[in-house]
Order: C-alpha cells, then sequence, then structure tokens
C-alpha cells in the first residue's frame, strides 16, 4: 500500500542566501497491509519530513512515492485530495481546524465529505469521541478551547472515524495518559487487524513495541554530506 524508491528532498533556504539543504537520499520503504512499520532516528534525521511527503505536502526531488498505485511524486493536486478523502489518512502532532465548529463536527467531518448521512457520520464521532473519553458536554464545543491532550485525542477519534486503508500517524500517543494511551494503541491495533497499512512515528518505545510490526531507520538515508 506503501512504496517508496529511492526518495530524495533538499530544502531550499531563500532567506539564507538560496542554501541548499539536502535532508533525505535515496529512501526506499515499504507497508504491506496489515502492518505497522515504525520509523525511528534522532530529532532532525527526516522522519517528519518523509511522512509530509507520502501525505503530499513536500515534493520529492527525485524517486517515487506511490500510495494504494498512485505516485504522489507526480499527482496533480485533484489527486492528492481525492487519495486523502477515501484512502490516505493522517494523525498529525497538532490539531488544525476551523475555529468555532463543534467537536462532533469537526471528527463526523470525514464521512461527511464522503457522503454518509450526517445521522451516521454523527454516531460514529459520538462513539469514538465517547470511547477516547471525551466528555459529551464538550462535544458542542470548538475543540481549539481544549488541553493539549483533549486536542490530541478529538486528532485521532477525526484520523479513525473513517476506516482508511492507509494511516500515517506522528505522535499518536503524545501528551495522553496511561487510560487514554490504551485506547489509541488499541485503536492502531484495530486498524491493523482491519488490513489497514499504517506507518508512524512512536518516540513511546513501550508503543512502539505494541504496536509496530518492524522499524525503519531514516538516519540511514541522510545524505552523506549532510
Amino acid at each position: 500500500m506503501i512504496e517508496i524508491r529511492n526518495l530524495s528532498k533538499a530544502f531550499t533556504l531563500h532567506t539564507q542566501g538560496g542554501t541548499v539543504l539536502p535532508v533525505m537520499e535515496r529512501a526506499s520503504l515499504s507497508v504491506q497491509p496489515g502492518e505497522c512499520v515504525g520509523l525511528i532516528g534522532a530529532s532532525g534525521s527526516g522522519k517528519s519530513t518523509l511522512m509530509r511527503m507520502i501525505w503530499g505536502n513536500y515534493l520529492a526531488q527525485d524517486g517515487d512515492i506511490r500510495v494504494a498505485g498512485l505516485d504522489l511524486a507526480r499527482a496533480t493536486p485533484r489527486q492528492i485530495i481525492a487519495l486523502r478523502r477515501g484512502t490516505l489518512g493522517y494523525v498529525s502532532q497538532f490539531l488544525r481546524v476551523v475555529p468555532r465548529v463543534p467537536t462532533l463536527q469537526v471528527v463526523a467531518e470525514p464521512l461527511l465529505t464522503l457522503g454518509i448521512s450526517p445521522d451516521v457520520a454523527e454516531a460514529r464521532a459520538a462513539a469514538l469521541l465517547g470511547r477516547l473519553n471525551i466528555p459529551q458536554r464538550l462535544w458542542s464545543l470548538s475543540p481549539t478551547t481544549f488541553s493539549g491532550g483533549e486536542q490530541q485525542r478529538v486528532n485521532i477519534a477525526r484520523g479513525f472515524v473513517h476506516p482508511c486503508p492507509v494511516l500515517l500517524l506522528d505522535e499518536p500517543t503524545a501528551s495522553l495518559d496511561a487510560t487514554n494511551r490504551a485506547v489509541v494503541l488499541d485503536l492502531i491495533l484495530q486498524a491493523k487487524a482491519a488490513g489497514a497499512a499504517i506507518l508512524g512515528i512512536f518516540h513511546d518505545e513501550g508503543a512502539r513495541a505494541t504496536v509496530c510490526d518492524r522499524t525503519v531507520d531514516v538516519t540511514q538515508f541522510t545524505p552523506k554530506a549532510a
């Protein structure tokens, strides 16, 4: 479901005289259906950069990124948006939503985009919010007013409300207490059992050991001159 071959990335620092900063060179990895692969490596080694290239936010200099058969390195914006809508899910460390939209609507929105009826979408959203211990009295409020841990749980509910065949997870258990951490790990294991291909960053070694089938050290893709 995820196939990366000979992927390279560099950033041009226009405010620093056009300095070119290579960050990744000839990266290759794959993730099969029903498999969770963890990205490891020191801070700054390129883990988040790789995730953002797979998500389609960063362009690659060279190489291939295929998700469910679509080559994201050469895809059009319309194709990337369509892939995100029903196939590729992403749980980032930060919740980015339109202010004043109620939490229940924030979580239900991916289902509504797919044409699922509001009643069904909101019922699924409510079930996940309850499972993640977000009190019902908060569902009508914007999650922008919540604590960091509550926002992270809303982000996770939104990412898991639709069973995407491919999932990108960037520190999904960060900011969570032990109870909610266990809930999130269970959600990941259920997604794996349902056949999702999952690529994640887990600094929590216990979480990584629980859900990951194997790891890939991205430092092996660091340019030698970097």
